[in-house]
């Protein structure tokens, strides 16, 4: 009897343990994907991705979650409409061909409570590599007008254009390193 007991226990825990993951979507209006690259070693070229959209899941307890973000590639926008066109083009990011870019998780790292690093796949202009994206800020609270939990924090990561064929400008001398800055909020389902 002490045996079906403590099985019994074990698999209501278990039970538990899994129904904590909870399912949040991406609030695009306080989420924004930006990068920044050098011009030349002299200044920093720098733009956004207005549209992009995606949900996270989230274990608090199990330290562990998934997410999924996509962008919209033709959303982009520096500020000049010309350099806008420019990076849209098959030269640079080919968003005729490639409209949208993926980020997906594999593993989120934790220290305590925090979110420090989230690992995954990115893929833009048909190819994907691995990436990591660490956690500047991260926290979870109550919106107080949503009256929802609410998740997010920055994100950062750097990586080399080339590897996903975005090798424009490379032979003139321009890094082929590009920093992305991710500033992310998701509204609790």
């Amino acid at each position: 009897m002490k045996k079906a007991l403590l099985l019994a226990s074990l698999i209501a825990v278990a039970g538990l343990a899994q129904a904590e993951t909870a399912t949040y979507a991406i609030d695009p209006t306080h989420t924004y994907a930006t990068f920044e690259m050098r011009h030349f070693g002299t200044s920093t070229n720098r733009g956004r991705f207005d549209k992009k959209e995606g949900t996270v899941q989230l274990d608090k307890a199990a330290k562990t979650g998934k997410v999924e973000i996509t962008i919209d590639m033709n959303s982009i926008d520096t500020g000049f409409s010309k350099f806008d066109s420019h990076l849209k083009s098959a030269e640079i990011f080919d968003s005729a061909k490639f409209p949208s870019a993926k980020f997906e998780s594999t593993k989120f790292n934790f220290s305590g409570d925090k979110v420090t690093s989230i690992d995954g796949n990115l893929t833009l202009k048909g190819k994907t590599a691995p990436v990591s994206l660490k956690a500047v800020n991260f926290n979870c609270y109550e919106n107080p007008m949503l009256k929802r939990e609410v998740c997010g924090g920055d994100f950062e990561t750097t990586f080399d254009r080339v590897q996903f064929g975005a090798d424009y400008g490379v032979s003139y001398g321009f890094p082929k390193d590009v920093k992305v800055v991710i500033q992310v909020e998701a509204i609790k389902q």
